[in-house]
């Protein structure tokens, strides 16, 4: 069996950069069809772990105020406290939608694995898909998405696990600049290693 070089393919992964703050609203059969493109990651026994909770509108504000009162909890100082909360709220304020990609943890460790691998790869096509359309996304995580607040906002379990805030909108508002990508050194090649055995 041959397969034929997809450049279009190759360019959207090569050309795909982070956009943390955009504007522009996207509708939800555009979101659901990007969910559903994301969904035909490679996942093993296809357990389909993962679920997605599309945040939007004053959702939005709810889901920073929760996290900020989460955020800000642990400091004593009232300015401090205050400046933390209003800070840590403004962040899903950040793009007119925020994904919430997560997936569940089985009781099996090595499925658990499976399926978070297999959801963080989920999460590279929605963004692939995303970019493809014309579209400005990022993926974001940190400490919200291991908030028991913030998860059960979302109606999720505390097992649960968020694999990315993935902040979404019709077209960016800041110049994401490039890094550099040292894949030389990451690289080792087997085939001509000499192999001995005892």
């Amino acid at each position: 069996m041959s397969y034929e070089s997809s450049m279009d393919t190759l360019e959207a992964i090569r050309t795909r950069r982070s956009v943390g703050l955009s504007q522009g609203d996207v509708s939800r059969e555009t979101i659901a069809e990007l969910i559903e493109t994301a969904t035909l990651a490679p996942n093993h026994k296809l357990t389909q772990p993962w679920k997605f909770t599309v945040v939007k509108g004053a959702a939005r504000e709810r889901l920073g105020e929760v996290w900020g009162r989460e955020a800000a909890a642990a400091i004593a100082d009232p300015a401090k406290r205050t400046a933390m909360m209003e800070g840590e709220a403004k962040k899903p304020l950040r793009a007119p939608v925020v994904v919430v990609v997560s997936t569940r943890t089985d009781a099996n460790a090595v499925t658990a694995e499976e399926d978070f691998a297999a959801t963080a790869a989920v999460v590279q096509n929605f963004l692939l898909a995303a970019h493809a359309k014309g579209l400005s996304a990022a993926w974001k995580t940190g400490k919200i998405t291991s908030s028991p607040g913030v998860k059960h906002f979302l109606g999720l379990d505390t097992s649960d696990r968020i694999i990315a805030m993935v902040y979404l909108g019709a077209q960016g508002t800041e110049v994401p600049g490039s890094r550099d990508r040292r894949v030389r050194t990451t690289i080792t090649w087997l085939d001509e290693l000499a192999l001995t055995t005892a």
